[in-house]
């Protein structure tokens, strides 16, 4: 029996390979699509005990397009390189988080 490495798994598609600018835009469609509300954060570790997420700007209410919330990222990106970032989406009706989705690691 083979024991597998242990590696750091993140929330939702952890488990698969980095999300393309494609693939990435087409979960933001989705919670357009639904009317959930995006949010961008980052956070400068991944170590369970010292993990605090910060929130990017305010959430993104009026952001209409994947475009819209896309451009945000990347200026998240830009100012945070050595971060880990990720996209939350919020259902303003049930008042919970839906999703979440990494979409920057910082290797």
């Amino acid at each position: 029996m083979q024991v597998l490495p242990i590696e750091r798994h993140f929330e939702t598609f952890s488990y698969l390979p980095p999300l393309s600018q494609q693939q990435i835009a087409r979960q933001l469609q989705y919670a357009l699509s639904n009317g959930f509300v995006p949010c961008i954060e980052f956070s400068k570790t991944a170590n369970p005990e010292e993990l605090i997420w910060t929130m990017w700007k305010l959430p993104l209410f009026g952001a209409q397009s994947p475009e819209d919330i896309l451009s945000e990222i990347i200026a998240c990106k830009q100012a945070y390189p050595d971060y880990y970032i990720r996209v939350v989406a919020f259902d303003s009706f049930r008042q919970v988080q839906i999703m979440s989705f990494i979409v920057h690691v910082p290797y």
